[in-house]
């Protein structure tokens, strides 16, 4: 293997490692969240506070991180994402609450400026594959979310571990994502950068119509996600699902959803235009609540999980996709890419709340399932102008 080939092969495999990255920090606390509650004494809006942290973390960061990444590097910025999840996740193993929620805030911090940075680097790295090695790392981070959630409780009360291991072992993947990084950097650091990299913003993402459009989808793309984890448990088990069951379903829509997180980025990058691609995935999304809505039988609430898993998974690929496809730069992918993230994470962090309001006021699903519809067509709209054949550049 040439220097090119392997220097390509590490960059694919940085990549990725930095996608294991993205989200076990985050779901490996829920399944322990009963464990750390009990330890520490906490009452249940503060244990709440343990998985709403990284997204206001995630809200704030992202729209910073483009302009720190545009003096110092994507790479250099990336390794210091990396350090502050590897230091974040590894104080975390002092049991102390202060010391915990601390951890947990300088995580998403780090998870957030490395959710920012990645398109920008993929496109920057792989300007001819930006769909196809988004697939690769949102997969990865899909497949490593589920993992994470699924080992934390046989790790912690299995292995006898505790949960302060439980958490501390997702420090590994940050750990050999940061040397790798650096690594990286040290070899290139003689080689000519792309000039484009250093060019002066000649968009500002934030007045482009375009880019309101792309984090418009995104962040209605991201309530639906996190909407969804966090209430279709209680959804199917009012509709008749014991909570155990419901439990699994909401894990096997996850699951259900991993091959459209790399098939919908790879087909998508074969055509100009998207729009069809963004019909049929909200034409799923919208069977999907509406069978949830009216479904009264096992039968139909697998089909409406399956159409929703195929949903979530599709739309944030496709998402992440747009972020490369809708730009010309690695800069301004970035910089796209912040600016769509934060509005998506501060409408991904209001939405859980918004229809636990609406189910208090109802004491019914029906309108929160039915606000669930609402904002799937409002994907379907924002992403029909997404998809269109322009650059945030020209609009």
């Amino acid at each position: 293997m040439n220097n090119r080939k392997f220097y390509t092969a590490l960059l694919i495999l940085g990549i990725i490692l930095v996608s294991f990255n993205l989200r076990p920090a985050i779901t490996s606390v829920g399944p322990v969240i009963g464990l750390i509650r009990e330890d520490l004494s906490l009452a249940n809006w503060s244990a709440g506070l343990l998985t709403t942290l990284p997204l206001v973390a995630f809200a704030v960061t992202s729209p910073v991180t483009p302009r720190i990444s545009a003096r110092f590097t994507n790479e250099i910025v990336l390794v210091a994402g990396t350090f502050l999840i590897f230091a974040g996740v590894v104080v975390r193993l002092i049991p102390n609450t202060t010391v915990l929620f601390a951890g947990t805030l300088l995580a998403g911090i780090g998870i957030a400026v490395c959710n920012v940075l990645l398109p920008g680097i993929v496109k920057e790295k792989f300007p001819d594959r930006v769909a196809l090695m988004t697939g690769v790392y949102v997969t990865t981070m899909g497949v490593f979310a589920s993992v994470a959630s699924g080992v934390s409780i046989p790790v912690a009360t299995g292995l006898g571990w505790g949960w302060t291991n439980a958490l501390a072992i997702w420090a590994i993947p940050a750990f050999l994502a940061m040397v790798l990084w650096t690594y990286l950097i040290v070899k290139e650091r003689n080689t000519p950068r792309n000039g484009e990299y250093f060019e002066l913003e000649q968009t500002n993402v934030w007045k482009s119509p375009l880019a309101w459009k792309i984090a418009s989808f995104m962040g209605l793309q991201s309530f639906l996600f996190y909407v969804t984890v966090a209430w279709l448990p209680e959804i199917l088990n009012a509709g008749g699902v014991s909570i155990a069951t419901a439990g699994w379903m909401t894990s096997a829509a996850l699951f259900i959803g991993l091959p459209a997180s790399f098939i919908v980025p790879v087909i998508a990058e074969k055509f100009n235009d998207q729009r069809k691609m963004v019909l049929i995935l909200g034409t799923f999304s919208l069977a999907g609540y509406f069978i949830l809505w009216i479904g009264n039988s096992f039968a139909l609430l697998m089909v409406s999980i399956i159409c929703i898993g195929i949903a979530l998974s599709g739309n944030f690929a496709l998402a992440l996709a747009f972020l490369g496809m809708r730009t010309k730069s690695a800069r301004q992918a970035a910089a796209l890419s912040g600016m769509a993230q934060a509005f998506g994470y501060t409408l991904a962090a209001a939405g859980p709340m918004l229809i636990g309001l609406l189910y208090d006021l109802s004491s019914s699903w029906t309108l929160p399932v039915l606000t669930l519809l609402l904002v799937s067509a409002g994907v379907i709209l924002f992403g029909m102008e997404a998809g269109r054949n322009r650059y945030v550049e020209e609009s």
